[in-house]
C-alpha cells in the first residue's frame, strides 16, 4: 500500500494500480476513528477496505454525528451519467465494512444496486459538508 500526502492534509491511500469502478473515503479526524466512537478497530477498518478497494483517509468530513462515516464514490464514467457520492454513517461494524468493500468490487453508485443492507447507513449530509 502507497500513501501520499496531499496539499490540503488528506492522505490517500490506494492499493490498486489500475482505474477503479469506485472508491472510498473514509473520515478519519476529531470523531470518526477516535476512541469517541468506543469498541471499534478503527486503523483495522481502513486496512480492512485498503486491501480490497481504493481508499482515500480524510480529515474531518463535519457530520461528525455519524461517525464512522465513509462515502463511497462513484467512477468517473458513473458519475458523467448522474451517480452522486453515497454517504454512509455510524459504519462501526466489520460486516458493514465488508458489505461496502463487496459494493465498491462490484461497480459502487451508478453501477450496481446499493446492498439493502446498507441503506440503513446511508445519510443526506448537511450542504456545508458536501
Amino acid at each position: 500500500m502507497t500513501s501520499d500526502q496531499r496539499p490540503d492534509g488528506d492522505r490517500t491511500e490506494q492499493t490498486h494500480a489500475g482505474p477503479a469502478p469506485s472508491r472510498v473515503v473514509v473520515c478519519r479526524d476529531c470523531c470518526c476513528g477516535t476512541s469517541k466512537v468506543p469498541g471499534v478497530d478503527h486503523a483495522r477498518q481502513v486496512a480492512d477496505l485498503a486491501e480490497q478497494v481504493p481508499v482515500r483517509v480524510s480529515d474531518c468530513l463535519d457530520v461528525c454525528e455519524h461517525a464512522n462515516v465513509i462515502v463511497v464514490q462513484p467512477s468517473a464514467a458513473a458519475r458523467a451519467t448522474g451517480a452522486r457520492p453515497v454517504w454512509l454513517g455510524l459504519v462501526n461494524d466489520p460486516d458493514a465494512t465488508e458489505d461496502v468493500a463487496r459494493w465498491v468490487r462490484a461497480g459502487g453508485p451508478g453501477v450496481a444496486p446499493c446492498p439493502d443492507i446498507l441503506d440503513l447507513y446511508v445519510f443526506t449530509p448537511p450542504r456545508r459538508a458536501r
